[in-house]
């Protein structure tokens, strides 16, 4: 049976805050008189407007609770019903055009109860509007019911007065089991989702998040629905405790409930049809269309939901587009891209400039007794069409997965690696450094697209979006011993050596001959364990071309980090005399925080504060994020140097160092345009994608010419100005 409550009729528009909920000397109006900032003067209805008003259909239970301001028009008020106090700003003899549909400034055939309504509104066809401030010019019309309740939350993880704390919504992130678990607020960063899903096991680390995101809340009852000035909400069925900024459009949608949908007159948000959304924030400059549904949910700024995504459980970063697939418990970086209906996105943490094809399902508990799996990804991820992979499973930056269906965890360490399964022969085969072989375009386009696509009016949080940066870098490093090993144990393999079990004998005998870039280590196969959660060998391929690329970014890296500090006039050159620059520094670990990269002993030191109390703010920790921004420049340069130390045995810089440091950089610079050159032009030489054009012009006025790509061009640029 539903449970209908009975009141007086005289009431229906009063009461909305519970008087248990009332702090003593207030009215229920008390909250409502703090959020309405407009500063508009109200004044009672003279007996003639009355009149007026009554003569034009409307209807209301008691006149005297109805306030308007000046100038007064109540021939723009017809067919309406007032209850509760409504107040109302100046009705001018005006029309508001938005979208090439004109409307007459006034309230017609529509229901209000207990509203704030700025200047010169439009409210049509509102069946029912409840308990809202309506900001200046903003029109409403044929919504079917907009309302608020007393213990409206707009979204986020708040426990009002009197509530269970089992009300409270949470984000269940990266696992189905709800361990990981965060409470969203407004103005989360994808940092902040970040440090909530991680070190549960630090319990006063945790309790401190609890806290300062409890700080960010008002329990307090009595909240009204929020529509900031110049927004535009037409053809919607049902709003319930939604606050939404200005300029904001908003149409077709069948349900949104329990939103905060940030918008303003720079970075328009705008909702469409047929969407479904409930308990989520959604932040400025974002587009939600096309029968989208999202439950529990964040989307950054800046982001996309479109045709069809399902969006549930799961933090969305800025800049990211999801259409039409299905994307659950997800902790998802800026730069996602994922767009075709049948890929499948589950318990994953993706870091970000991920791209997601057509048919993956990433992510499987069949190898699992329960639903608590995990999939973590570096930057960079590429999962390719039909890709199906288990729980759990770990990606280093930039690791494409060539088509199949792997049946097993994966815990790939090689960045820039294409992963295959292998099926004809039973095992899984890696070919490290594969993006700089063969697909060099793409990688290095990617890197200024993401630059160029990031429209966040406030950068909180310094997003890396270089494939050469320390995360890629200090995978490179562990690369090394991995393939120094694996090719060491090879060639003791093949020599029948007792060697072939003692790991620094492997790694000796493997660095000595990809050092010298000995041709016999094409003749080996090479195995390395601990990739697959499975018996059958896992096999590396081109790794003595892989581990020469891999010096070769890190030399570029470094110089690349030297010539920023030369144009920031950090560094002097050439050194005087017999100056040099002395090497102490170590190579530190990093973290992916939200996208930015943060050194691993700054973040215990965060870390650390939170649990002794020290930061008690998510505004102490946003400044955080800026002053690493700040430093982000230099402590790459000290990790660098570091970096050089290591890789060349040295402990300082001499001018020697320096120029052939900056010749291999060139060198490596144009390798690397070479292959920017060679990786595009397959597109204009391969047969098979030229057999659809009828003849070169054809196809150079639908794809341009191989001679005018701007890409290419700008990177021949550069590469002249470096030299230089």
């Amino acid at each position: 049976m539903n449970k209908l409550k009975k009141g007086s009729a005289e009431r229906l528009g009063f009461d909305f805050i519970p008087e248990i909920f009332l702090p003593k000397g207030k009215d229920e109006y008390y909250l409502r008189n703090q959020q309405n900032k407009s500063g508009i003067k109200y004044r009672p209805l003279t007996q003639t407007e009355i009149d007026i008003l009554i003569q034009y259909q409307n209807i209301s239970d008691d006149w005297g609770n109805i306030l308007v301001a000046d100038p007064f028009s109540p021939q723009h008020i017809k067919n309406c019903s007032f209850t509760g106090l409504v107040r109302i700003g100046k009705l001018e003899p005006l029309y508001l055009e938005f979208h090439s549909v004109r409307m007459k400034v006034g309230l017609y055939n529509s229901t209000i109860i207990s509203c704030d309504l700025g200047h010169n509104v439009v409210v049509d066809n509102v069946h029912y509007l409840s308990h809202y401030i309506i900001g200046d010019e903003v029109i409403l019309t044929n919504i079917e019911e907009m309302g608020t309740t007393n213990y409206a939350k707009f979204g986020n993880g708040v426990v009002k007065d009197g509530e269970d704390e089992s009300v409270r919504v949470k984000l269940e992130v990266c696992n189905e089991n709800a361990g990981r678990s965060i409470i969203p607020f407004d103005g989360m960063l994808p940092g902040d989702a970040w440090l909530g899903s991680r070190y549960k096991d630090r319990k006063a680390f945790q309790q401190g998040l609890k806290e300062m995101t409890e700080k960010e809340f008002d329990t307090r009852r009595g909240y009204y629905g929020e529509v900031g000035d110049r927004t535009v909400i037409k053809s919607c069925k049902i709003i319930k405790d939604v606050f939404v900024g200005t300029d904001a459009y908003l149409k077709g949608a069948n349900k949104l409930k329990n939103l905060t949908i940030r918008s303003s007159a720079n970075a328009s948000t705008q909702i469409g049809e047929g969407c479904e959304l409930v308990n989520g924030i959604i932040e400025e400059k974002c587009r939600v269309f096309y029968g989208v549904k999202a439950v529990r949910f964040y989307m950054a700024s800046n982001s996309q939901l479109k045709y069809g995504a399902r969006l549930i459980n799961s933090y969305l970063g800025n800049n990211a587009t999801i259409s039409c697939c299905e994307v659950l418990n997800s902790l998802i970086f800026p730069a996602h891209e994922q767009h075709h209906n049948n890929s499948f996105l589950c318990a994953a943490l993706v870091m970000g400039q991920s791209n997601i094809a057509a048919g993956a399902t990433l992510g499987s508990n069949h190898n699992s007794r329960s639903a608590d799996g995990e999939l973590i990804a570096g930057r960079g991820f590429w999962p390719a069409l039909c890709v199906s992979i288990k729980h759990n499973s770990k990606f280093a930056t930039y690791t494409l997965l060539a088509k199949g269906d792997y049946p097993a965890e994966l815990n790939i360490p090689f960045p820039f690696s294409l992963v295959s399964n292998d099926e004809q022969h039973n095992r899984l085969v890696i070919m490290p450094g594969y993006w700089f072989m063969y697909n060099m375009y793409a990688l290095a386009r990617n890197a200024g697209k993401y630059n160029d696509r990031d429209k966040r009016l406030t950068k909180d949080q310094d997003l890396e979006y270089h494939y050469l940066a320390p995360d890629s870098i200090n995978e490179i490093f562990d690369s090394f011993r991995l393939m120094e090993e694996a090719v060491g144990r090879a060639s003791f393999k093949r020599e029948k050596s007792a060697l072939v079990s003692d790991e620094k004998a492997c790694i000796k005998k493997g660095k000595t001959l990809l050092k010298v870039n000995n041709a016999e280590i094409d003749q080996l196969e090479i195995q390395v364990s601990g990739i697959e959660n499975t018996n059958r060998p896992v096999v590396l391929l081109k790794v003595r071309q892989a581990y020469q690329t891999f010096q070769n970014l890190v030399y570029c890296y470094i110089a690349e980090q030297l010539f920023s500090a030369l144009a920031d006039d950090h560094l002097k050159l050439p050194l005087k005399g017999k100056q040099t620059i002395n090497v102490t520094a170590k190579r530190k670990t990093w973290m992916n925080i939200g996208g930015q990269l943060v050194e691993q002993s700054e973040l215990e030191k965060l870390i650390t504060k939170i649990e002794s109390n020290k930061i008690k703010s998510w505004e102490q920790v946003h400044q955080f994020y800026q002053e690493q921004a700040n430093l982000y420049a230099e402590r790459k340069r000290v990790h660098a140097l570091a970096c050089w130390k290591e890789i060349s045995g040295k402990t300082n810089f001499t001018n020697e160092d320096i120029r052939q440091l900056f010749i291999r950089f060139i060198q490596t610079k144009e390798w690397m345009l070479k292959g920017i050159e060679s990786s595009r032009e397959k597109d204009y030489t391969n047969p098979f994608r030229k057999m659809v054009y009828s003849n070169d012009e054809e196809m150079e006025t639908i794809t341009g010419k191989l001679s005018e790509n701007t890409f290419i061009l700008q990177q021949r640029a550069e590469l002249k100005k470096m030299k230089r």
